[in-house]
């Protein structure tokens, strides 16, 4: 029995759900998105609520059933409130800054890294003296968002002795011991 699968997805007010076979689309207040499914699977929305039910007990359908609904659930969440990741750059000289969708990083690199960002994602960089500059990625597609930060979170990867690199906000790095002196 899928507990993910069967669970319901609570569909708000002001987002508006069409279902056709092996496709749903939605449209709410922070945008507009489609996510396709394997057509034999059951989608309904009734009185605010979608469900999703699978075709049989197959290992394939049982496997299928919980992705789909989340990511059902995550297509509504996106429209009506939306996503965000915070990352923020630890280290000695460390910044960030955009133009628009331009990104432009330095990582203590010999060069400044620059990335475009997809114009679905909105981008806002914050440098506070005292503060580790930030980033904050905003979008109503989790997938894309998550593909960008981890893209970004790849210029410079936290590093288990200091931490210095780009993480995201609020995660605990496990550190480790440097080497201890000889006797």
């Amino acid at each position: 029995m899928s507990r993910v699968g069967n669970a319901p997805i609570a569909v708000p007010q002001g987002t508006e759900v069409t279902i056709t076979p092996g496709l749903v689309k939605a449209k709410g207040p922070k945008g507009e998105m489609s996510q396709e499914f394997p057509a034999h699977f059951e989608v309904k929305h009734e009185e605010g609520v979608m469900t999703v039910n699978r075709p049989s007990d197959s290992k394939q359908d049982k496997s299928l059933h919980g992705l789909y609904r989340s990511l059902l659930n995550n297509l509504i969440v996106g429209v009506s409130v939306g996503h965000s990741v915070n990352q923020e750059l630890v280290g000695v000289g460390y910044k960030v800054s955009n133009q628009g969708n331009i990104v432009e990083f330095v990582v203590g690199y010999s060069h400044k890294i620059v990335l475009q960002i997809p114009e679905e994602i909105k981008v806002a960089t914050e440098t506070v003296k005292g503060k580790n500059p930030n980033i904050t990625l905003t979008s109503c597609d989790k997938q894309l968002l998550g593909q960008v930060a981890a893209k970004i979170r790849s210029f410079r990867k936290p590093e288990p002795y200091k931490g210095k690199g780009i993480k995201f906000a609020g995660e605990v790095l496990r550190k480790k011991a440097g080497k201890s002196a000889a006797k």
